[in-house]
């Protein structure tokens, strides 16, 4: 066999995302991947740098449009610190709410692009079918379908009465059905299970050694997520599972997507039917911070979201340095496309729920010279925090 590479992206009509995949392949069998990024810089951290604290609410809202309460969550709790503010319960329960709504219509996504991409287009336009349902109720509870924009410093921007209250309850019975219908599908059929089983396996070592987060960590049995391990919002209130398989492979995290989402509508449930009375909407927004710097994260439907805020006083942040799920996920899983065949790369890439857009990120800076330090995506990926 002749050895070849194939270009897969930066546009592939299955895999809606800008990222190239440099393939090796030696006929049918991958034995070399290269992931490229970059082709979507939008330069989020200087825009939140050189804005106020409350314009940054919806910039960090714009990081990326399917988990945007998730970023600006990050963002408010963060700065919340710095200003000594602190919700009260009702607007916590609220956010809570948003949140694991937009972790459905998440993980209802990419269940319908895996669809897509082993060829299941009538499942693919089903599961999208569905997922309006969800879309639907974010919009009934925030105003908004697809950018909730709802958090702001002390609070949220909008209460929720009692008749949105039950018509969320009623409707999320419908989603709890056809979550539980795709479930079964995703785990009884037969072409999902064979193009998805021992495909991309992580073993439970090497996912810690890769730093892999979210549902795709959770998939190689490691139980972990920041909702239990550092609750914010109104998690300590919240009883939950946290969802792990030990298979490993890219029907694992599938499951495990599509448990987390039967997962947040109980979530959901509890929480409407023990919403706290009291207020939700503060009076006044602050628009300063002392200065100071946080660490703030959070559990995104992809995984775990790092915020790192530094304030030098005033109105402006001095810095924002963002860490999305993904840049680890796919920048450091690499390794999990050997030894399969070219068929395998789009749903093992699909597995990891890519969000390219948002992890995009060009630019070091060494403070004791001040020397810009031009690295590839890959290596700040490897030297993270530190």
């Amino acid at each position: 066999m002749a050895l070849v590479e194939i270009p897969i992206g930066p546009q592939h009509p299955a895999l809606h995302e800008p990222v190239m995949l440099k393939v090796r392949a030696d006929g049918e069998d991958v034995i070399g991947v290269e992931v490229n990024t970059g082709y979507n810089h939008r330069g989020v951290e200087k825009l939140l740098e050189k804005n106020s604290w409350v314009r940054g609410m919806y910039i960090a809202g714009r990081v990326c449009g399917i988990c945007n309460a998730v970023h600006t969550q990050t963002y408010v709790q963060g700065v919340e610190n710095l200003m000594g503010v602190e919700p009260p319960p009702r607007a916590n329960y609220i956010r809570t709410i948003v949140m694991e709504l937009e972790r459905i219509h998440s993980h209802m996504l990419i269940s319908a692009v895996m669809a897509e991409v082993i060829g299941f287009t009538t499942l693919f336009m089903l599961i999208m079918r569905d997922r309006e349902k969800a879309m639907y109720l974010k919009e009934l509870v925030t105003g908004n379908r697809v950018h909730a924009d709802i958090h702001v410093f002390g609070g949220v921007k909008r209460d929720l009465d009692e008749v949105r209250r039950s018509r969320v309850l009623d409707e999320l019975r419908r989603v709890e059905e056809r979550l539980k219908y795709y479930r079964r599908v995703f785990e009884t059929d037969y072409t999902i299970v064979r193009r998805l089983s021992e495909v991309g396996r992580i073993k439970k070592s090497d996912a810690l050694k890769l730093s892999v987060v979210g549902p795709t960590l959770r998939g190689s049995g490691v139980r972990s997520d920041v909702r239990f391990e550092d609750p914010y919002a109104a998690y300590p209130e919240i009883p939950f599972s946290v969802i792990y398989r030990d298979e490993g492979d890219s029907w694992a995290r599938m499951m495990v997507r599509l448990d987390e989402a039967l997962e947040s509508v109980n979530m959901i449930r509890y929480a409407l039917e023990r919403l706290p009375q009291g207020p939700a909407v503060p009076k006044a927004i602050p628009r300063t911070a002392r200065p100071g710097e946080v660490f703030s994260r959070v559990e995104a439907p992809r995984g775990e979201l790092f915020y790192h805020i530094v304030s030098a006083g005033g109105t402006n942040p001095y810095r924002v340095k963002i860490r999305t799920p993904s840049f680890l996920n796919v920048l450091n899983t690499e390794s999990t496309y050997l030894g399969h065949r070219l068929a395998d790369v789009p749903v093992i890439l699909a597995s990891y729920d890519p969000c390219i857009s948002c992890m995009e990120r060009v630019l070091v800076v060494d403070e004791r010279s001040g020397r810009r330090v031009y690295m590839s995506l890959k290596e700040l990926a490897q030297v993270g925090f530190g």
